[in-house]
């Protein structure tokens, strides 16, 4: 059979990545229909939006992406595409595998961590008042009258809104990933001792949930705590579940431990859809120059394969990208071991594993 995946190219150096992760994947041997969608700088100008509506309805049509890199501006413009597409399409939660493979220049070997982060929720939803506004104004004067607490006038504010069933489903989702590939715990990260009402909400939701799963370990850490045990004994650790901020911090504390961002995937996945994509950003310095690494998408791949129940495809696909990493010739230069050595383009390091592929 073939599956209907929407691919989106992205911006920047994201065009780049994705044709090559595209070739990698029908390489496979599995069969796509890829339909191509634009979202991103790219189309602002003909679309007035970052996230033309088509774009989600190809994506609610196929159920599952895989989408490039697209450029978020930093404290001015447009929102996140990647915070409107999980909003939009309720993509609750965030998987991002953190796993360490021969060859690749890191100070820790055997790390096989799994982050699964809280996408909808959180001081990322969204809910800010800007400095100076009448609302923010309003807004402080209502604290002072009913919580009693004191905000500076010249205050911007976000809230953090955390409920009982996002971290349900949430947690949950962890403890049945966990199940589903052999896992052998689950540790809840928070907060809970300094922001009793949210991350205290959290918290007593996971370790309910927890009760329903006795085969699977739990335990909880508080996550200035969980940044010094990841360092120091990151062995200690199997599948980690976080509100939505704390996640995506110790998800790139998890991709240093690996050797970087150019190697870690991610999955959004939802009731009703999924979305694939590497975690690190656009590069536009880099666009068109055929040097950016594919592999965090191209694992990314590895992921949506697993998800559509191609799990041979897929470990045939992580031992091919794996091989090409260990034997350090097709890499891009952030993989070599001095970055002025001979190096791989993009497309040679989908020409590699296509390679690999086919025996």
């Amino acid at each position: 059979m073939a599956y209907d995946v929407t691919l989106i190219p992205g911006d920047g150096t994201g065009p780049e990545i994705s044709k090559a992760t595209q070739r990698v994947l029908d390489a496979t041997g599995v069969q796509f229909n890829w339909d191509v969608q634009e979202a991103g700088l790219a189309v602002l100008e003909k679309y007035g939006t970052v996230l033309p509506e088509q774009v989600l309805d190809s994506i609610r049509r196929n159920k599952v992406a895989i989408k490039g890199p697209l450029t978020t501006p930093v404290g001015k413009g447009f929102r996140s595409v990647n915070v409107a597409l999980r909003k939009a399409l309720d993509l609750y939660a965030c998987v991002r595998p953190c796993k360490t493979y021969k060859g690749v220049r890191s100070r820790y070997t055997d790390i096989d961590l799994v982050i699964v982060r809280e996408n909808t929720e959180d001081l990322y939803a969204g809910v800010e008042f800007f400095k100076d506004t009448p609302e923010a104004q309003e807004l402080i004067a209502w604290i002072k009258e009913h919580n009693g607490a004191t905000i500076r006038p010249d205050s911007a504010i976000s809230i953090k809104p955390i409920s009982t069933s996002g971290s349900d489903r949430v947690v949950r989702y962890a403890f049945e990933y966990a199940r589903a590939n052999g896992r052998r715990k689950v540790t809840a990260v928070h907060k809970a001792n300094i922001m009793k009402a949210t991350d205290g909400l959290f918290l007593a939701t996971a370790q309910e949930v927890a009760k329903g799963f006795p085969d699977i370990e739990f335990d909880d850490r508080i996550v200035d705590n969980m940044c010094m045990q990841l360092v120091q004994k990151p062995e200690q650790y199997d599948v980690l579940v976080l509100p939505n901020l704390y996640g995506d911090i110790i998800s790139d504390l998890g991709a240093g431990l690996i050797g970087g961002l150019g190697l870690a995937p991610g999955a959004n996945i939802g009731t009703y859809a999924a979305v694939f994509e590497p975690t690190h950003g656009s590069a536009p310095q880099y666009a068109g120059q055929n040097k950016i690494n594919p592999m965090a998408m191209m694992f990314s791949g590895v992921l949506m394969l697993n998800y559509l129940g191609e799990r041979e495809a897929g470990k045939r696909l992580e031992q091919a990208l794996a091989d090409i990493i260990a034997e350090g010739k097709y890499v891009t230069y952030d993989m070599k071991p001095n970055r002025t050595d001979p190096a791989a383009g993009t497309s040679e390091v989908a020409d590699a594993v296509i390679a690999k592929l086919a025996g």
